[in-house]
């Protein structure tokens, strides 16, 4: 058999399970067969040069892991008030730290997901997003490379948290949101550094996130055909992130196939915006095999049910989408049964990527936990678009 059909046979072997573990699965768009490929490829095109989204840019830092990975965040600061008088202070105290809001984003995507509620809240209130290791603008994981490489797991990620938050936020009350593997990062964080959550954690939202038990998720698939996928999928990805190169050839060259398994598995609206639509799957499609292989065991052993007690005295917000096969409704509802006094929002028509999908209705649920926390006033406007 030749380098090409090679190449093609692992590109959409690459596209397929890439697109799987980080939101996007089996199924295609059966509209799409009927347009054709030169169209959707300039349609691409045009939507990367004019699509407005992912386009804000904060303060840019880095902070050093424990493992040596370069970690990646920006912070947009509260915008200065009309100059008043200097305040007395009282025997030379400082002013408090300001709250900060600190995003987590998820699997194969980067920090800018959180775009819509990023622009809602700039200059009302300070925030940081960061890129998680191996995603966006951060370095590699040091720990995931060389003869002594190990898979990543959310402990892992939630030490890195702590990182970006002594660097960028070392003082001052905290508002911690993850959207799937991002959500369960603040699980791991809890879990880990309890003191930190009790003494500077004033709120906490979980979106579309789980507290455990992935390895029930069924994709929206036969149970069987899941079942068989999972029995072989470990040892395929750890061939097809050995030969990342040639699977990423292979996935350009799937280019349709790849943008419908992230529009089935991202979004549930059919009404979605194609240039929303484009931005998920440039963040997705700009993930490399080799990334997706050593993150994907974290998933089945991810359990952190017990670390969401850390929250139960805080304002929560335990929001998802009402037909998220990636990570169900379910396990959003299961994380406010563990956490009765959490606010509890299931968006109908709404898909993994709920925070881009319905915007408003994300951020207007974030806004809301932000007055019950205490950091913006009761009455603030915020814009959701």
């Amino acid at each position: 058999m030749g380098e090409s059909s090679s190449w093609r046979r692992a590109g959409f072997a690459g596209a397929a399970i890439g697109v799987l573990a980080a939101g996007a699965a089996a199924g295609v768009a059966v509209e799409r067969l009927t347009v054709g490929r030169s169209v959707r490829q300039k349609a691409r095109l045009a939507l990367d040069a004019t699509g407005p989204y992912g386009g804000l840019r904060g303060t840019p830092g880095r902070a050093l892991a424990d493992d040596g990975t370069v970690l990646y965040y920006e912070v947009d600061e509260v915008e200065a008030d009309t100059p008043v008088a200097r305040r007395r202070r009282l025997f030379g105290r400082r002013e408090p730290a300001p709250v900060t809001v600190v995003f987590s984003h998820g699997y194969c995507l980067n920090q800018d997901s959180w775009h819509f509620q990023r622009a809602a809240l700039r200059g009302l209130v300070r925030t940081v997003h960061w890129d998680q290791r191996s995603h966006g603008r951060s370095g590699h994981g040091s720990s995931q490379t060389g003869p002594d490489a190990v898979s990543v797991s959310i402990d892992r990620l939630g030490r890195d948290l702590r990182t970006v938050i002594d660097a960028a936020a070392p003082e001052g009350p905290l508002v911690l949101v993850g959207h799937s593997m991002g959500g369960m990062t603040v699980m791991a964080l809890a879990e880990q550094y309890p003191e930190l959550i009790r003494d500077r954690v004033v709120g906490v939202a979980l979106v579309g996130t789980s507290a455990g038990k992935l390895g029930e998720v069924t994709y929206g698939l036969p149970l069987a055909g899941v079942n068989a996928v999972r029995r072989v999928l470990p040892g395929v990805l750890r061939a097809l992130g050995s030969q990342a190169e040639l699977v990423e050839r292979g996935r350009r060259a799937t280019a349709d196939l790849f943008a419908g398994l992230i529009k089935k598995y991202s979004f549930a609206s059919k009404d979605v915006d194609p240039a929303v639509a484009r931005f998920a799957e440039r963040m997705i499609e700009s993930t490399p095999i080799d990334v997706v292989a050593a993150f994907y065991p974290a998933f089945a052993e991810h359990d952190k049910a017990a670390a969401l007690a850390a929250f139960g005295e805080l304002p929560v917000l335990a929001l998802a989408g009402d037909n998220d096969l990636v990570t169900p409704s379910s396990h959003t509802e299961a994380i406010a049964d563990l956490l009765p006094d959490a606010e509890l929002v299931i968006v109908p028509d709404a898909g993994h990527l709920v925070m881009l999908e319905h915007p408003e209705a994300v951020t207007d649920r974030l806004a809301d936990l932000l007055v019950r926390a205490g950091v913006v006033p009761a009455g603030e406007t915020f814009r959701t678009r």
